[in-house]
């Protein structure tokens, strides 16, 4: 059975799909690979489609995550979504303003205060240099002098403040394998199954769903957004948006292999004019040489006395 859904690689659907909350656990679950019991969208940000800049996707959720020890903990997850090649100064700049957000502070006793510990998730729409697996977890841990690792210390507030983990996605990987729930959940992503005709909607398999209401209810709402006319005017809106981009790189791309060009003919030209005037200075020195005057030679060469002592190093 075949299921078309709208391609949430769009930031028009991707919103669309997170702001349900059920889905956002879904989603969020199966990359942080814990259950997430209760999240919050907190902010979002959505570029400009008008604007000639470009603009990450972002938004911010607090969740409440179920440990491996059966406790509970409140997380601040930073979910950044982008098409192209970004500068990692970008993704920075947006960690240390969340870093300094006194709504990302816990307060606890005697007034102390702790930044809310922080996962970083990266869905990218471009490769991570060479790097071949799909999805990457960077996580920190705690080392003494000798490279033992620290117990306990991915608990501590104070170390949770200063380091975060991260997720890498690298949605251009996605080929279509389910080895398991990540894999399932990131599926709705893989750009191979894009329609052939239009890549605002992806065919899925529904039999590698139809067990998991989860997955389920995500695909139905994914399926209303094919229906909405907003949607769809704002997948068209992001087209015109990238593909002026592209169409500029193209140019810049283009630019710069003309100006390669020239600087390769300029190269040359320069290369035959010292050999030129390598064999002028040779022909000079061999006549001055032979006792032929300063002014027979300038007279020959159609050039200044000046002129011709310089060549020929004469003070």
């Amino acid at each position: 059975m075949k299921i078309t859904v709208a391609n949430p690689i769009y930031d028009s659907v991707f919103k669309f799909m997170m702001e349900d909350e059920r889905i956002a656990r879904t989603v969020l679950s199966a990359l942080l690979k814990k259950e997430v019991l209760t999240v919050e969208m907190r902010r979002h940000e959505h570029p400009n489609v008008t604007r000639d800049n470009l603009s990450m996707f972002r938004i911010d959720f607090a969740a409440k995550v179920r440990e491996s020890d059966g406790s509970e903990r409140l997380i601040l997850i930073e979910l950044q979504k982008t098409w192209l090649n970004t500068e990692t100064l970008r993704f920075r700049r947006y960690l240390a303003a969340q870093y300094n957000a006194e709504e990302n502070m816990l307060k606890e006793e005697e007034q102390r205060c702790y930044a809310m510990p922080m996962v970083a998730v990266y869905l990218l729409g471009h490769r991570v240099g060479d790097i071949e697996e799909p999805v990457v977890y960077v996580n920190h841990k705690a080392f003494d002098y000798d490279g033992r690792e620290v117990a306990n210390c991915d608990t501590d507030p104070f170390i949770n403040s200063l380091t975060h983990d991260s997720i890498i996605v690298q949605i251009p990987l996605l080929h279509g394998k389910i080895n398991n729930r990540l894999d399932k959940v990131l599926s709705v992503f893989d750009q191979t199954l894009v329609a052939d005709k239009n890549q605002h909607v992806i065919n899925l398999d529904g039999k590698l769903y139809e067990d998991d209401p989860d997955m389920m209810h995500l695909l139905h709402r994914l399926g209303l957004a094919t229906m909405n006319a907003d949607l769809r005017q704002e997948m068209n809106d992001e087209d015109e948006y990238f593909s002026a981009i592209e169409d500029r790189d193209t140019q810049l791309m283009e630019a710069k292999a003309k100006l390669s060009d020239l600087d390769a003919q300029l190269s040359d030209a320069n290369a035959q004019l010292s050999d030129a005037n390598a064999q002028i200075r040779s022909m000079a020195q061999a006549m001055y040489h032979n006792g032929v005057s300063l002014e027979v030679i300038a007279q020959s060469m159609n050039c200044r006395i000046d002129d011709l002592k310089a060549l020929l190093g004469l003070s």
